[in-house]
């Protein structure tokens, strides 16, 4: 088709896009064009700002490395990941746990963990975390699920990010048992901002956006027969909940973190945390996601 006037751009694409033999790439590139070609003539970009953007993009892609997706954390910036997820979960509000973001930090081969076991493998200061926790599908208990646990130090960082902490530190993988249950011990994750040395970073200054995550656990829950439950819970007092920079907060991962009261349950004396927390599984595909990182 000879083009004749801005008019002619879209159908010209989309009659092009037409002959795609797979169906659902024919939908989804046929959609993009149209809702960005209808952006396009919204905000009616100079030449200029187009080739910053298309360059911004590139940017996305050139600062990711082994230990950091950038563009996983572009997605989460702008919301689309929630979305996604939001829209791909929950089974229209039946499903108890709302599933959340896998985020940019999740490793395929944490150790293997004894039931009860300390996901802490290096000096890691800060109050000590007790969790006992349940897996559950339809009120039964889920027995033999493979439970990942991950999240940040006391001081805000995951361990891929501090060269002064230990391999794998607060990370481990557990399996229910015949109850559905698993527990382990570690330290109360903290709060933290999320990388802002990239194109992501740039974004949220120039939005006047604060960079923070409220503390958090992350929990990857699979079993065949289940949908994979990617999930996070939420400190309860955390002063970002209401503005979580990456949109990820719902209320049913709002978890009940309690001050523990006389001796740990390791018979320590210091200060201490426990967190009890059901999730809920729902049936589907049991599909392990790609790891953002190696």
């Amino acid at each position: 088709m000879i083009i004749d006037g801005e008019a002619m751009v879209t159908p010209a694409v989309l009659e092009a896009m037409a002959r795609t033999s797979d169906e659902r790439l024919r939908t989804v590139t046929s959609a993009l064009v149209r809702h960005l070609h209808a952006f396009i003539r919204e905000v009616r970009p100079t030449e200029g700002e187009w080739e910053y953007g298309v360059d911004y993009l590139c940017r996305i892609g050139q600062a990711n490395s082994p230990t950091h997706n950038e563009g996983v954390l572009f997605s989460d910036a702008i919301g689309a990941s929630t979305l996604v997820c939001l829209l791909n979960n929950g089974n229209d509000g039946a499903t108890e746990t709302a599933a959340a973001l896998l985020g940019p930090f999740w490793r395929d081969n944490s150790p293997r963990m004894e039931d009860g076991g300390s996901i802490v493998r290096g000096p890691t200061p800060g109050p000590r975390l007790f969790a006992s926790c349940q897996v559950l599908a339809g009120g039964k208990p889920v027995a033999g699920a493979r439970v990942d646990v991950w999240h940040s130090s006391p001081e805000g960082m995951y361990e891929n990010q501090d060269p002064n902490m230990a391999p794998m530190n607060l990370r481990g993988q557990f399996t229910t048992d015949a109850e559905g249950r698993f527990r382990f011990a570690s330290v109360k994750p903290a709060g933290y901002p999320v990388p802002t040395h990239g194109p992501t970073g740039d974004l949220l200054r120039a939005q006047n956006r604060h960079p923070f995550r409220p503390a958090h656990l992350h929990f990857l829950i699979h079993k065949p027969g289940f949908k994979t439950l990617i999930t996070q819970v939420f400190v309860d007092d955390d002063e970002h909940l209401e503005s979580d920079v990456v949109f990820g907060v719902t209320r049913a991962l709002v978890g009940g973190y309690k001050r523990g009261e006389g001796p740990a349950p390791d018979g320590g004396a210091d200060e201490w945390w426990g967190l009890d927390y059901t999730f809920h599984m729902e049936p589907g595909e049991a599909r392990l996601p790609v790891p953002p990182i190696a």
